[in-house]
C-alpha cells in the first residue's frame, strides 16, 4: 500500500513541475546588457587574449555602461573598432548567463570570446559547445545584420548571442551625424 502511494505522489509531482515549467516556458526571454556585473572584473579597460588591459578599447567603446545606456544607442550600421562586453541572460526564468566579447575591427568581427555562468550540467555542456564553436561562425563576418542559426545545438544560447550582438550594434554605433 506504501508503496502504491509512493508513485501516485511522485506522479503527481512530476505532472506539477511539468505544469509549472510550462507555464514558466515563455518567461525566459534572452536579455542583453553592456556588462557590469558581479560575473566580470572590468575595472575600466579590456582584457586581451593575452592578459594585457587594452585601455584604447575602454575609449573606444561605452561597453561599461549600464542598461539604460544601451537602450537610448541607436544601430546606425557603421561601427567603431573595439572590444565590447555584454551579458546575455537566458533559460526558462533567467537562471543561465553568459559573457560575450565581441572585437570589431573595419565593421567586421574579428574575434570573439564567451564565458558561461550555466545553472545545469546540461547548460554547461550547451554553453561550452557554442563557446568552443561560435568563432568559427562569426569571425571575419560583418557585424551589420548577423544573426546566427543555432550553433553547437545550443539553441537558447545562441538567441542570448544573437541578443548581445543588437546590443553591441548599438554600443559599437558611430553617433547619427557621423554615420552619414
Amino acid at each position: 500500500m506504501a508503496q502504491s502511494h509512493t508513485i501516485r505522489t511522485t506522479a503527481a509531482t512530476l505532472a506539477l513541475l511539468s505544469a509549472t515549467g510550462a507555464l514558466l516556458a515563455g518567461c525566459g526571454e534572452p536579455q542583453a546588457v553592456p556588462m557590469n556585473d558581479e560575473f566580470t572584473s572590468n575595472t575600466g579597460g579590456s582584457e586581451s587574449s593575452n592578459g594585457s588591459t587594452d585601455a584604447q578599447s575602454n575609449t573606444n567603446n561605452s561597453a561599461k555602461g549600464n542598461a539604460g545606456d544601451a537602450s537610448a544607442a541607436q544601430d546606425t550600421g557603421v561601427y567603431k573598432d573595439g572590444t565590447y562586453d555584454v551579458a546575455g541572460q537566458y533559460g526558462p526564468v533567467g537562471e543561465d548567463t553568459i559573457d560575450v566579447h565581441v572585437t570589431v575591427q573595419s565593421g567586421n568581427i574579428s574575434d570573439v570570446s564567451i564565458v558561461g555562468h550555466p545553472f545545469t550540467s546540461i547548460s554547461k555542456e550547451h554553453q561550452d559547445n557554442f563557446a568552443s564553436n561560435i568563432g568559427a561562425v562569426v569571425i571575419g563576418k560583418p557585424l551589420k545584420g548577423l544573426h546566427v542559426d543555432t550553433v553547437a545545438g545550443a539553441s537558447w544560447t545562441t538567441e542570448a548571442f544573437n541578443t548581445a550582438l543588437d546590443t553591441v550594434r548599438q554600443q559599437a554605433s558611430e553617433p547619427a551625424e557621423q554615420a552619414q
